[in-house]
């Protein structure tokens, strides 16, 4: 990995921008910024159970799908997710984009990337890691 790449390390909640101060042979990887949010199950922040629609064409009734409020959520973490490399790329901060999160988040961020962003993506990493510490992280992009 050169020498000024950024890693971004996401998943539904969590994101860390990350800078390789290092280069290809020793990474050092610095915290730019990093953002988490709460997002409990729907379970507990759904205020009742879904209701029930009556079909116009019998006299019974259906329950409604209930919404996925913590789905809700993770989709737009990832929206700002992308926001916050898109505007990083506009701004040209970094020539070269890892971006590491779980197959889910990968998917949602993914297509909100734009070209200028899409075209510095040098490797993309189906893994959770953001739990895990920095020297972590480094070890296991080291690894490759």
């Amino acid at each position: 990995m050169k020498h000024g790449t950024w890693v971004v390390v996401a998943d539904g909640r969590k994101v860390l921008f990350l800078h390789n101060q290092g280069d290809e042979e020793i990474l050092d990887l610095r915290v730019l910024d990093w953002r988490a949010q709460d997002n409990p199950p729907t379970r507990e922040q759904g205020t009742e159970r879904p209701g029930r629609a009556h079909d116009s064409t019998s006299p019974g009734r259906s329950a409604v799908q209930q919404t996925d409020w913590h789905q809700i959520t993770e989709d737009r973490f990832a929206n700002e997710v992308a926001d916050g490399i898109n505007k990083a790329a506009l701004a040209k901060r970094f020539r070269d984009l890892v971006l590491v999160a779980p197959p889910k988040a990968l998917a949602e961020i993914r297509p909100r990337l734009r070209p200028e962003a899409r075209e510095r993506l040098v490797a993309e990493i189906n893994k959770d890691l953001t739990n895990h510490p920095v020297y972590e992280i480094e070890k296991i992009l080291a690894k490759g």
